[in-house]
Parts: C-alpha cells; sequence; structure tokens
C-alpha cells in the first residue's frame, strides 16, 4: 500500500473512531471495494483503537469493521475470513459495549462463500458459550437469528455434526424471547431445525417448550405497524413448529386438550387448527393415551359451540384425527385403535339419530359423518353402524319434519361416504343398503310436503354420484318421479330442486332422460285445454306447466346426445308459436329462447353440438324470424310472436352465445352465411326455404319487422373471437351506418348502431379503422348540428355506442367523441339524452361490448375516463345556464355511481358541491344515483363533507319525504351514517334531524319505516349518557 493510501486509511479511521463520523464507514468500504487498501490492512490500521484501554473506542473499531465488512462480505478470501472469525470470536469475550459490533461482523461473515470448514462450528460455539442472547438489544438478538439462519442455509452438514449442541445453544439463545420480529425468526430456525432433519437428542421437549409458551399466539399489530408482521403469521410458522414432529406428540395433545378448555374462542379455533394440522404427522401409537380426552374435547365443543367456524375446525380436526388411526396397520396381538375410537365416537352420537326432534340430533349427526369421511375403514365402520338405526326411525316415524331430518342425516352421509371413497370403481360402502336407501328416497318424493320433497331431490343426487347405488330401474323410476313433479307440483321451491336434481342426473344417465322425460315434458306442453276449460286459473296452471318444462329442458341437457333430443322440442315452440299451431304466450317463447341459451352455456364445445347449434338451431332461428317479419300483419290480423322486440332480444344471446364459444371455425362459417343473408338476401342455407328471392333486410326502412332483424346480425357478427374474420366488412359497416340513420324504429336503428360498434371495437389498429370513425363522426355531427334534422335521435344513438367502443380499447379518437357529447348536454332536445349516455358509456353491456363476446376491454376503462373528464363535467356545469344544470348534474351522478367503491372515496371530496347539487336536482334517478354515491362516502367522512354539513343534513332530511320509496330509504341510510361523524359537529343538528325523522317513522312502507326506526335510534343516543 502507497503512503497517500496509507494515510487516507488512517485519517478515515481516525474520523471514524474519535470523530464519530459514521458516513466515513461507507469511505472507507468504497476503498476495499476499489482495491486502495484490503480487509487486513483496516484490521492493522484499527490496531491502537482495538487494543485501546477504552471500551467505547474499542466498540468504535469494531464498528467501523463491521459496517465494512457488511458491504464487502463477497470479495474476502478463504484466509481473510479466517483471520476475521478469530479476532471477532476473540471480541466476544471482551467488554460488554463491543459484543454489538461484533455480532454484525459475525452476521456478515456468515453470507462469505469462503467460510472455512469447521468456522460455523467455532463461531457457534463462541456464541452460545460467550454471550446471553436475551440480555441483548432487540436489533442484536435479530442479528443472532439471522447467523443461524444463514449457516443453516449454507453450512447444514456442520450444524448438524454438533448434535443435540445446535439445538441447546439454540434454546438457550431464544428463551424469553418477546418481540414478534424476532420471534418470526426464531420459530422458522426452529421449524429447519425439525423440518431438516436435526438430532433434537435429549433436549426435545425443552425445544417444545421454548415454542409452545407462545401458544395460541396472541398478537394485536399497533395501528400503522411499518414492519407488517401480522397474527396469522405467526400463527402459521409457530403451527408448522409444533405439527412438525411426532416427537412434539407427547407434549402438544396434552397443551390443546388444555387450551380447548379456554374461554377464549380465538385460542378454541387456533388449537383445534394445530391438531388437524399435528395428526398428519401422526401414527396411531402417538395419539393412544390421548383419544379418549381429545375425542372428549372435540365433543364438547361441536355440542355447545356457538361458533360456526370452531364447529367446522373441530370436525375437520375429527376427520384429521379419524384418518391417522386408519392408517394403522392391524396385527395380530394390537389393538385396532380405530374401532376403539370409533365405538367412543358411536357411543355419545349414535343414540341421538333416535331424537330427530331434539337438537343434538345434528351436532351428533356431523360428527359421525366427519369421522365417516375419513377413510374408508371409518366409513365401512360407521355406516354399519349407523344406517340401519335411520333407516328404521324413518320407516317408523309418521311426522314429516322427523322424516325430513332423518333423510337429510342419510343424505349428508351418503356425501361422507362418497369423500371417503379412495377410487371410483370401489364398491360403495352403502352398497348393502342400496334398497332401503333407494326406497326412502323414492317414498319421500310421494310425498306431499315440500320440505320433504326438496330434502329427497338432494338424497336422489348425491346417490346418483356413487356408482352402483341406482340401478338402471332406479334411474327409470327416478325420472318418472322428477317427470311426474315438474307437471303436478305448483310449489316453486320444490319445481327449482326438480329441475337441480334433474340437471345432476342427466349429466351422468342421459339415456333415461332422452326415452322418457323429454318426450313426457312435450307432449305436455304442446297440449292445450279445450276451450270449455280455459278458465283464467286453469290458465295460469298450463303456462306455470309450460314454463317448469322449458326450465328443465335447459337443466337436463348439458350431454351432446340429449342436446340433440331437447333442442328441437324448443325449436318446436318456437315454430308453433310463429304458425299459431299452438297457442304459446310470448313469454313461453320467451322461456324457450332463454333455454336455448342456457344449453349453449352449459353444454360441452364438441364438434357434435357444434354442428348443432350452428347447422341447426341458428339457421332455423333465423328462419322463422324472417317468415314472421316477411309475414308481418297476415291476413287473419293475428302477428306471429316472434316479431315482438321481447321475443327477437331473447333470441340474440342464443346466437351470441353459441358463436362466442363453440367451435370458432364454424361460427366463422354461420357468420360468413349471416353476412350473405343480410347484404345479398342468401337464404340457401335457411331450412323451410321458401322465401322470395332479392330480399334487403339492411335497406327496409320502411318496414320495421324486416329491419329489426338486424339485432340477430349483430349477435352472429359481434360475438366471434377476434381471430375470426367477418366477410365483406367493409360494405357491411357501410350499410349497417346508413341504417343508423334510416330507420325510425327504435330496435333497427338501436341494433344498427349497436352492431357497428361491436366491430369497429375489434378492428385492428390502423389508418383504416381511424379514417372511419372520422368519416362516421363527420356525418354524425353534421346531423346532431342540425336542429332541422328529422334523425338526430338515431345519430345520437350511433354516437354514443361507437364511442362506448372506442372508450373500452382506449382509442384516441375517442375524446372528439367525448366533447361532442359534453356539448350535446346543453341541447334543448339532445340534453337529458346525452346525461343517460354517460350511463350507458360506464355501464356493462349485455349483448356486446363485452368480454364474453370477445370484445376489446380494456381494465379500469371507467376510472380513466372518469380522471379524463371529471374536470370538464365541472367547468362544463359552471359556465352552464340554469335549466341546463340538471344535465350536467345527471352525467355526474352516472359516471360516479358506476366507479368502484375504492375510487369513489378518494375522488368524492372535490366534487362533492356538484353532488349537493344534484340532491337538489328534480330528477328521481339522479337522487338515487347521488344517495348511492354518498352513502359509502359518510362511512369515512373527509374533512370537506364535515365542512359542508349543514347543506348536507337540510338536502338529506328533504328526500326523506320523496315520492320514490327507494330515494327515502337511501337518503335515511345516509341520515344514519351521518350519526357517526364527530359527536362535536353533529350535535347542534339533533333536535332537528330528529322532528324532521318522525314523520317517516309512520311511513307507508314497511321498509321505510324500519331505515327511519334505526337511524333516528342512533340519533337519540347522540350526547346523552350511555350514549356516543
Amino acid at each position: 500500500m502507497m503512503a497517500d493510501e496509507s494515510a487516507l486509511l488512517l485519517s478515515l479511521v481516525e474520523e471514524f473512531v474519535s470523530g464519530l463520523q459514521d458516513s466515513k464507514a461507507k469511505d472507507t468500504a468504497t476503498g476495499v471495494k476499489d482495491g486502495q487498501f484490503t480487509i487486513l490492512q483496516l484490521v492493522e490500521a484499527l490496531g491502537l483503537s482495538l487494543t485501546s484501554s477504552q471500551p467505547h473506542t474499542r466498540a468504535r473499531g469494531v464498528q467501523l469493521l463491521s459496517d465494512v465488512l457488511q458491504e464487502c462480505y463477497g470479495d474476502l478470501t478463504e484466509r481473510e475470513v479466517e483471520v476475521l472469525i478469530a479476532f471477532y470470536e476473540n471480541r466476544l469475550k471482551d467488554h460488554y459495549v463491543i459484543t454489538p459490533p461484533v455480532l454484525r461482523g459475525l452476521r456478515a461473515l456468515t453470507k462469505c462463500k469462503t467460510l472455512p470448514p469447521g468456522s460455523a462450528v467455532s463461531m457457534l460455539r463462541s456464541l452460545f458459550q460467550d454471550v446471553h442472547v436475551q440480555s441483548l438489544m432487540l436489533g442484536e438478538r435479530a442479528c443472532v437469528y439471522n447467523m443461524l439462519i444463514n449457516l443453516m442455509e449454507t453450512r447444514e452438514a456442520e450444524l448438524k455434526g454438533l448434535g443435540a449442541d445446535f439445538v441447546f445453544g439454540f434454546v438457550q439463545s431464544m428463551d424469553g424471547e418477546r418481540d414478534p420480529r424476532n420471534l418470526l425468526l426464531a420459530f422458522q430456525i426452529a421449524k429447519n431445525i425439525i423440518y431438516r432433519g436435526y438430532d433434537l437428542g435429549k433436549f426435545t421437549e425443552e425445544l417444545f417448550e421454548v415454542t409452545s409458551c407462545y401458544f395460541p399466539i396472541d398478537f394485536t399489530p399497533p395501528p400503522n405497524d411499518p414492519h407488517g408482521i401480522t397474527r396469522e403469521e405467526l400463527i402459521q410458522v409457530l403451527r408448522d413448529v409444533l405439527a412438525g414432529t411426532p416427537k412434539f406428540a407427547e407434549f402438544l395433545l396434552p397443551l390443546i386438550i388444555e387450551k380447548l378448555d379456554s374461554d377464549v374462542q380465538s385460542a378454541k379455533l387456533d388449537s383445534l387448527q394445530t391438531l388437524a394440522a399435528s395428526v398428519s404427522q401422526y401414527e396411531h401409537k402417538d395419539l393412544a393415551e390421548f383419544l379418549e380426552g381429545l375425542w372428549m374435547s372435540l365433543r364438547r365443543e361441536v355440542f355447545q359451540t356457538s361458533s360456526e367456524r370452531i364447529e367446522s375446525a373441530g370436525l375437520n380436526a375429527l376427520t384429521a384425527l379419524t384418518s391417522c388411526l386408519s392408517r394403522s396397520v392391524l396385527n395380530s396381538d394390537s389393538e385396532d385403535s380405530l374401532s376403539t375410537f370409533l365405538e367412543l365416537v358411536l357411543k355419545d352420537c349414535k343414540h341421538h339419530l333416535c331424537e330427530p326432534d331434539l337438537k343434538l340430533v345434528w351436532p351428533s349427526a356431523k360428527l359421525l359423518q366427519a369421522a365417516c369421511s375419513a377413510s374408508n375403514r371409518a366409513s365401512h365402520i360407521i355406516a354399519a353402524a349407523v344406517m340401519p338405526t335411520l333407516i328404521e326411525q324413518y320407516n317408523n316415524r309418521a311426522e314429516c319434519s322427523h322424516r325430513r331430518t332423518l333423510l337429510e342425516v342419510v343424505q349428508r352421509f351418503i356425501q361422507s361416504v362418497k369423500t371417503s371413497r379412495s377410487s371410483e370403481n370401489e364398491e360403495s360402502v352403502l352398497s348393502a343398503f342400496r334398497p332401503s336407501l333407494c326406497s326412502m328416497v323414492f317414498s319421500a318424493l310421494t310425498e306431499t310436503n315440500a320440505n320433504l320433497q326438496i330434502t329427497a331431490t338432494s338424497a336422489l343426487t348425491s346417490l346418483s354420484q356413487q356408482t352402483g347405488l341406482l340401478l338402471d330401474s332406479d334411474i327409470e323410476l327416478a325420472v318418472d318421479h322428477l317427470t311426474r313433479l315438474l307437471l303436478t307440483e305448483d310449489d316453486n321451491s320444490v319445481s327449482l330442486a326438480v329441475v337441480e336434481c334433474a340437471g345432476s342426473l342427466a349429466e351422468l344417465h342421459p339415456t333415461a332422460f332422452i326415452t322418457k322425460m323429454i318426450p313426457e315434458l312435450k307432449k305436455h306442453m304442446f297440449f292445450e285445454p279445450m276451450e270449455q276449460d280455459k278458465a283464467a286459473s286453469e290458465q295460469h296452471s298450463h303456462h306455470a306447466v309450460r314454463q317448469r318444462c322449458l326450465s328443465a329442458l335447459a337443466a337436463v341437457s348439458t350431454q351432446p346426445a340429449v342436446v340433440q333430443e331437447s333442442t328441437p322440442v324448443l325449436l318446436e315452440v318456437l315454430s308453433s308459436a310463429h304458425t299459431g299451431s299452438v297457442g304459446f304466450s310470448v313469454e313461453e317463447v320467451v322461456s324457450a329462447c332463454s333455454s336455448l341459451r342456457r344449453i349453449a352455456e352449459q353444454v360441452q364445445d364438441t364438434e357434435e353440438t357444434g354442428r348443432c347449434f350452428h347447422n341447426v338451431i341458428i339457421p332455423r332461428l333465423l328462419s322463422l324470424a324472417l317468415q314472421a317479419a316477411l309475414q308481418g300483419e297476415g291476413s287473419s290480423g293475428r302477428r306471429s310472436p316472434l316479431v315482438e322486440e321481447a321475443v327477437l332480444s331473447a333470441m340474440v344471446p342464443v346466437i351470441s352465445t353459441s358463436c362466442s364459444r363453440l367451435q370458432p371455425t364454424v361460427a366463422g362459417q354461420t357468420a360468413s352465411k349471416a353476412v350473405s343473408l343480410f347484404l345479398d338476401g342468401d337464404v340457401s342455407f335457411l331450412p323451410d326455404n321458401s322465401f322470395p328471392s332479392h330480399i334487403q333486410l339492411l335497406k327496409q326502412g320502411d318496414s320495421w319487422s324486416q329491419s329489426q332483424m338486424v339485432c340477430l346480425l349483430m349477435g352472429c357478427v359481434c360475438s366471434l373471437p377476434r381471430s375470426v374474420e367477418v366477410p365483406q366488412i367493409d360494405r357491411l359497416l357501410s350499410e349497417l351506418e346508413e341504417m343508423s340513420y334510416t330507420c325510425s324504429h327504435p330496435l333497427s336503428y338501436t341494433s344498427a348502431a349497436k352492431c357497428f360498434a361491436g366491430l369497429v371495437n375489434k378492428r385492428p389498429q390502423g389508418d383504416s379503422l381511424d379514417s372511419l370513425i372520422e368519416k362516421t363522426m363527420k356525418r354524425v355531427c353534421s346531423e346532431l348540428d342540425s336542429t332541422s334534422s328529422s334523425v338526430r335521435t338515431q345519430a345520437f344513438t350511433l354516437m354514443i355506442w361507437v364511442a362506448k367502443a372506442l372508450l373500452l380499447r382506449y382509442h384516441p379518437l375517442f375524446t372528439t367523441l367525448t366533447d361532442k357529447l359534453f356539448s350535446l348536454l346543453d341541447d334543448a332536445d339532445l340534453g337529458p339524452m346525452a346525461a343517460d349516455g354517460f350511463s350507458l358509456l360506464m355501464s356493462d353491456s349485455a349483448d356486446i361490448l363485452n368480454r364474453a363476446c370477445h370484445a376489446d376491454v380494456r381494465i379500469m376503462y371507467r376510472q380513466r375516463f372518469f380522471s379524463e373528464n371529471s374536470a370538464k363535467l365541472v367547468q362544463g356545469f359552471n359556465a352552464a345556464p340554469q335549466e341546463k344544470k340538471p344535465n350536467y348534474l345527471k352525467a355526474l351522478s352516472n359516471i360516479v355511481n358506476k366507479l368502484p367503491k375504492q375510487v369513489q372515496v378518494t375522488e368524492l371530496p372535490a366534487l362533492l358541491s356538484l353532488l349537493l347539487e344534484a340532491l337538489s336536482c328534480p330528477d328521481q334517478g339522479v337522487q338515487l344515483s347521488t344517495l348511492s354515491c354518498l352513502e359509502p362516502v359518510l362511512i369515512d367522512p373527509p374533512p370537506a363533507l364535515i365542512q359542508q354539513l349543514e347543506a348536507l343534513v337540510n338536502r338529506l332530511l328533504a328526500l326523506t319525504s320523496s315520492p320514490a320509496m327507494n330515494v327515502r330509504i337511501v337518503s335515511l341510510r345516509c341520515i344514519n351514517a351521518l350519526s357517526c361523524f364527530p359527536v362535536h359537529e353533529i350535535l347542534p343538528f339533533r333536535a332537528r334531524v330528529l322532528r324532521a325523522l318522525a314523520r317517516p317513522l309512520d311511513d307507508k312502507k314497511r321498509m321505510v319505516r324500519s331505515e327511519a326506526v334505526q337511524a333516528r335510534g342512533e340519533w337519540f343516543l347522540l350526547g346523552s349518557p350511555g350514549g356516543r
């Protein structure tokens, strides 16, 4: 080392040690990194400091060396590390003030890759011998734990060579630790000791004692804790330690039994979860002497608990315990511990099953079911003991409530047995009871009690899900029962349960439904009462049967084979309704379309189902709709229900769901045919092809029945995956745009605009798209700017849907459209419509421009729109004449109401004055929307809101007399929330609020009265003794 460098090093040492300039440690470290001097030269330069008679001077010298090592430990040679370790070990015997920097230095050295062999053991022996860890400060204790963790990661073999001495040293080090940050480190070390196979030797109990003294964890982090340590973290890592080895069983199990006697709910929960985690590591011999005590504790928790979480944890623990005992291998000379344990369980629980009218039947059943679900062996033992009793009880009881309870218990046992099965091919534990179980279920299905029937459908579903419990004859009988209930049972809850059960069974046994249920449902759907029977009640009943049949046809159609049989029936409903051969109502036709949509949503996407929908169902729907449109009002004056807006709107999702999720390639062919139909009148692919030539569906401005069919085209082309190209798209877009202006029928021009927007949303970015949007905007603005134009409403509809299409994909030209939309808020005719348009922009669309239709939807588009446009809205409001201000308020309310709640809470203070204005707006929709925005903000009010308290209270009290019930309800909730504001702020309003709330107490609507009672009660308590 040159003289200059030597002088520099001595200067740095002097300034750090004597001048107390801590920044010089960084300069010294930089010098070592740059090669100006070595670590050993630094030690040499520190000579006088390290040999000083003053402990604090020696401590400063060691601190400088340790600080430099923190930065430079990666560059040390093995020889340097060896010298430094020897030095630091020697310093551990020095004065206590030197210990902290020594520990920091040793921690840095434990990270060295060049740590010499044997040095890890040497360091730890010195540490355990010369340092009393718990007398150190928090940071130094953390240093010790981090040293141990570092060495366990890199020098595991050496540490294991210490044998049980390492465990003993660690136990001594952590004994008495109280800081949660250090406990996390200490628990991690204990976990490593257990899971990595360190020798515990004779210190097993000591390691358990030093960790289990923290069980159960009772730690609540302080508010705004910068360290981020949670109670859950500590619980989990301690649980990993305690449950990590069977060697702890003899200590842990008595501790858990003791803690389960606690009155603290969290302690019970932690104990039960720890028990469940630990027994997964144990063998039956580890549990043997504690089984009775554990069972008594678990039984008490389930029998007597008032907490669902504790009950659930108790049942999980029982399952884990039974599972552990089930793993025991039986020897001729050993006791069967599983049988012994289950005898205890059965002895305490079985007799309660004979008392279905008493409250202990359910906890007893749950305990038995938890044990039953643990293993196949356990389910055999419990089923053999319990099922005969339950079957006998069911057959001997006459009361429906008792029979329902017993059947529900049986159903849960069937589920438990299913859980315990090791393979699907294995014979069911319940095979011996199959005839009796089927008899119970079928007899319950014939009862008149609705609750018993519902329970029977659940039991039937459970039976069907286990191989071998239902024979083919049983399935057929079950289908007969379900069909009968569908056709005769008027109770809505029963029919819902039957439909759900039929759906589950049809997935597993489709043949019986194809041959029995579907033909029977069809027969009853197409049956019409005789003229003399057509009383109002009879008509209503027949309508209800048809609705149930339509719902059931959708539910059972999950397998392709069933779909092939059910969909023709649904199409026949539409055909018959169109021809008038059977009198189906519009509502029934809509239900048939809804069933087709549901089938398209749930059926497996196979080539077979794809062909069924694309080659049969969609062409048939288009054909029927076209026939109805061309027929218009027939000579008889009868109009086909298929021209009704409700029916066409119900057909759209059938087509869009099919095109979006079934066979994309075939969907592309369907779209191509649909485009040819609408552009060129190509009807060659339609069934019943007796249509006139040269149909021009997109140029039928005068015929609303034909022009409105464009909604079906929208369902087809706007739902395709983006990878599927739409043919003739430029021509199609041109025709759709023209149609948006020329049609006067609302459904026609709205559907054309939506279809145009849906295609624009998916078009690739580029000049072609930009020129299309600019051309469209030019014409839209031209029509909107002409107050004499007859198509302003149509132009506005096109603009708002194109704006939504561009907003969703963040297209830069979107701002042009929004600026135009803002300008229309001042328009005398279109102002209210423009305000409503903001709701459309911010809402999810059901039929197009959503992710299900593969639209280009970017994340957080609502937040982006709000942040870019809220200032414009405020400026526009301030500049607008008084009569136009309600439009701005409505627009603001529509935007804010659709924002996520978290964004509302942060953004509302800036818009508060406008929102208070909106509460005075006469439009009830604006009032309700604004109140919905304010309600979550009132829970944690910003200072700006408290400053506006006078205005807020006045407006809210006025709204409690609103003609709209919903407005009254939400305003009362807001007044209730105000009672949580700082007392000194709201106390002056107490008398006025209580007087005003007297009136809604007598409101004619019960829900309003209920809210008024709650709000008035909270305000009464303000300022009173015992109140707030």
